[in-house]
């Protein structure tokens, strides 16, 4: 393959990098020390915006993984959440440190993914959205149904603090270099994870079943799995979304959050990991400024009430996410990558 940069491309795994040139890297590098340096210069208000994006991030990468790019719908990413918080909630509580209980928060949600994803192997579209459903619905009824000194019960768990070397991390900006580096680690391993075996036979199974059963792909395994892997990610970022609040209960984890998380994805686009970055940033950015808005007009006339204010602004939120689809459909994504297709070829046109 050829760019028109003139870039070529001797092998599969040279094309899926995504940094292809050393001025992509250099991007690249001063973007992650701008965000490095943002928390000595930005808001307390803006360092939390951004930690809380970060987590964010992590869960919609999962819900890539599972939608984009094996195409089974998932409507509970925010109920795998709350089990990798309440997991690493309970873990915190016994002593254990936070390098293993991220871990095995982000493995307690993917280990009990698998059993709602199991009517995947029959079913598909509407009714796999169901079955996920019932998991976001049962969820916090377990959690509550549990002996309180289980998982709290109603009143939900505290989670201690994150030691380092004898430090403590309780300032934003503490946090906030916290996330970033989950972020990171997560971000490269959704990245990589488009270009291997695993990726490909995902996407296979997305695109037609049955040539993908006839390639030698099994079909069931690899169903199952990706609601495993996507799970995975959202565990993780319960975790870090637990230690970042430190004190976890199920209304952290409901239906809309879910749903936010989806239409992140979808906005964004659900080809590749960018879209999720991209949703996330956009939504994320309007939900700001609603709330910004909202706060204002609060002030300005109290009599109207916090809620109708609330309600309103989710409105006009939701209209702007059906904007943005009925304008790109293809996501976010796509539109940056005509961009980029445009700027290497100028002058000449492309559409």
């Amino acid at each position: 393959m050829l760019l028109p940069t003139s870039v070529r491309f001797s092998t599969y795994a040279t094309e899926g990098r995504y940094v292809h040139t050393r001025p992509q890297a250099v991007w690249l590098a001063g973007f992650l020390l701008a965000l490095t340096i943002l928390p000595q210069v930005a808001s307390l208000y803006a360092t939390g915006v951004l930690t809380v994006m970060f987590i964010t991030l992590m869960a919609v990468y999962g819900l890539q993984v599972t939608v984009g790019t094996a195409g089974q719908i998932n409507v509970a990413q925010s109920a795998f959440m709350g089990i990798g918080a309440f997991t690493a909630a309970k873990l915190s509580g016994m002593d254990v440190p936070f390098w293993l209980a991220i871990p095995a928060a982000g493995l307690a949600a993917a280990v009990l993914s698998i059993i709602f994803a199991l009517p995947a192997i029959r079913v598909k579209g509407f009714y796999l959205a169901l079955t996920t459903l019932a998991a976001q619905v049962m969820f916090p009824i377990i959690v509550i149904a549990l002996p309180a000194d289980w998982l709290g019960g109603p009143s939900g768990m505290a989670v201690e603090p994150i030691a380092i070397a004898g430090r403590m991390l309780a300032s934003p900006a503490d946090m906030y270099y916290f996330t970033l580096a989950g972020v990171v680690v997560c971000s490269v391993c959704a990245f990589n994870l488009q270009r291997n075996r695993f990726g490909r036979a995902l996407r296979t199974v997305r695109d037609n079943e049955l040539a993908a059963e006839v390639t030698g792909v099994n079909v069931a395994y690899y169903k199952v799995m990706s609601f495993f892997a996507g799970s995975l990610f959202a565990g993780v970022a319960g975790a870090f979304f637990a230690y970042y609040i430190r004190y976890v209960t199920t209304e952290n984890f409901n239906l809309l959050l879910s749903i936010w998380y989806l239409g992140m994805l979808i906005v964004g686009g659900l080809a590749s990991p960018l879209g999720a970055i991209l949703g996330t940033v956009f939504v994320t950015a309007i939900q700001e400024v609603f709330h910004a808005l909202g706060d204002s007009l609060l002030a300005a006339f109290p009599n109207i009430g916090g809620g109708l204010v609330f309600a309103t602004s989710n409105v006009i939120l939701g209209l702007c996410i059906l904007l943005a689809l009925i304008f790109e459909p293809r996501g976010l994504a796509h539109r940056w990558g005509v961009l980029k297709a445009a700027y290497r070829i100028w002058p000449f046109p492309h559409s």
